[in-house]
């Protein structure tokens, strides 16, 4: 028999640990999970894909493929259709059938990816040049040379699925209007994994260092705000630290969630903690960033 878990109406960064507690609290945890997303009126990137390491959690913990319900509402059907998120969700959960592939073309800078190995992650950043130049330099007003910034930045937190979390991940990219918090338009890029997670990945080089002290939270701090990495060669794990610079350069916000914790670089528009802990225990890495529209007195 499944156990029905119900995904919140909205699914964001914010809803995305509403639907982890349930995951985590209601029902028999071994049982086969049934995600029922038919109540969902409103999808982000992160919410997206944020599906996927549910659903792949789940089957990796219980051995059993999960099964979803899809969104009854006709325009985040029509969404997550042409986000493909269904062939990336027939490798997670048991689909019954496959929706038809959308024949309208995405506005996405990203469609929904599967990242398995670099040659994933070189068609990601090869794939995503034109539209990086279309959606950030003539839509959102960066300087040319951000396209470039920003494809290295992607390859990095993509490359650290590899590289950290010893587990397949996903990632995905949209530009929309953000009214709740800003009135302008934002990128938002999610990539996500549910692998070691910055605890386990780091553990082997710092914990004993920190004692009883380490934990989710203190791998977050090491590995955002001091460069530590899990490789004891000099220079390596500054990769983040340069992430967190050009997103502060952008007035970009990032949130980085493993295990029980997250760390972010909150910007003076948007709202949250800098670190959180005794959030529900999920495995892996999810990272969210945002890089708003940048008005006039910004592009200079």
């Amino acid at each position: 028999m499944s156990r029905v878990v119900r995904v919140p109406e909205r699914l964001d960064e914010s809803s995305f640990e509403t639907l982890v507690r349930r995951v985590r609290s209601e029902g028999n945890p071994e049982a086969r999970l049934l995600l029922d997303a038919r109540s969902v009126g409103w999808v982000s990137p992160y919410g997206l894909i944020g599906l996927l390491a549910v659903g792949q959690e789940a089957r990796l913990r219980t051995g059993l493929p999960p099964l979803i319900e899809p969104p009854r509402d006709s325009e985040v059907r029509s969404y997550i259709n042409r986000m493909r998120f269904w062939p990336a969700a027939a490798q997670v959960f048991d689909l019954k059938r496959l929706p038809k592939p959308s024949l309208e073309i995405s506005d996405a800078l990203i469609e929904v990816t599967t990242i398995r190995s670099h040659e994933d992650v070189h068609s990601v950043v090869e794939g995503v040049r034109d539209r990086a130049q279309r959606i950030l330099h003539d839509r959102l007003g960066y300087p040319r040379p951000a396209v470039i910034h920003f494809s290295v930045m992607l390859s990095e937190v993509c490359q650290n699925i590899l590289e950290h979390a010893d587990s397949i991940g996903w990632v995905c990219a949209q530009r929309y209007r953000w009214r709740r918090r800003l009135g302008r338009d934002v990128v938002v890029l999610a990539v996500m994994d549910v692998g070691v997670g910055f605890e386990g990945s780091l553990g082997a080089e710092h914990a004993r260092r920190y004692g009883e002290r380490w934990s989710a939270a203190a791998a977050l701090e090491a590995a955002f705000l001091h460069g530590e990495s899990r490789f004891p060669d000099p220079g390596r794990g500054q990769g983040l630290q340069a992430i967190r610079s050009q997103i502060i350069k952008w007035n970009g916000a990032i949130r980085i969630r493993s295990g029980d914790a997250s760390i972010a670089r909150v910007p003076d528009w948007d709202e949250g903690e800098p670190l959180s802990t005794d959030l529900p225990r999920f495995p892996g890495a999810q990272v969210l960033i945002v890089l708003p529209e940048r008005v006039e007195r910004e592009r200079a």
